[in-house]
């Protein structure tokens, strides 16, 4: 049985093993809220991979799908999973309309959105484990989109970070605790 955690952010690459290790940390809580933060793309492959994740959790998980998390987050009861803090940050910008606006204005708002979030982290009273992206191990991407967005989720994964108990990195399956 995995130890209980206090605020744990899981980081990793790409199909790393960092949600299913996530989902472990929360495994012996009677109930949790599973909060989906991304968007909903309306293609076979995502719904595939939606499908996938919810089969892994338990039926006692409630499930909230929202771009909100500050606010799921603060008036969540009990034990809280996000996935994924980058498919929030997606979500985020293309929510508003920001993907060709100027970086900084991207930026100023990104920071607002997530300074709700580390204070609803900590006040969180119960267990919460963050599922980021680690996006900063590869080459510089070509499109300006995929710089800003690499650029947001390393700040944002530092912010969120700084917040947290301990963060582990999932690494072809295997957890480093930082």
């Amino acid at each position: 049985m995995a130890e209980r955690p206090g605020l744990v952010l899981v980081t990793g690459g790409v199909r790393s093993g960092k949600s299913a290790h996530a989902e472990s940390l929360l495994a012996s809580e009677p109930t949790t809220t599973y909060i989906a933060a991304g968007p909903t793309y309306d293609d076979a492959d995502w719904r595939a991979r939606i499908a996938r994740h919810r089969e892994r959790r338990p039926a006692t998980w409630a499930t909230i799908e929202t771009t909100d998390l500050a606010v799921a987050l603060a008036e969540a009861t009990g034990p809280v999973l996000v996935d994924c803090l980058g498919t929030w940050l997606d979500a985020t910008i293309g929510g508003a309309g920001l993907w060709e606006a100027p970086v900084d204005e991207v930026e100023g708002y990104v920071a607002t959105r997530t300074t709700g979030v580390t204070a609803a982290l900590r006040a969180a009273t119960s267990p919460v484990v963050v599922v980021t992206n680690e996006v900063g191990l590869g080459v510089v991407p070509e499109h300006r989109s995929g710089r800003i967005f690499r650029d947001l989720l390393g700040t944002i994964n530092q912010r969120i970070g700084s917040v947290c108990d301990e963060v582990h990195l999932v690494v072809a399956g295997r957890v480093l605790r930082i």
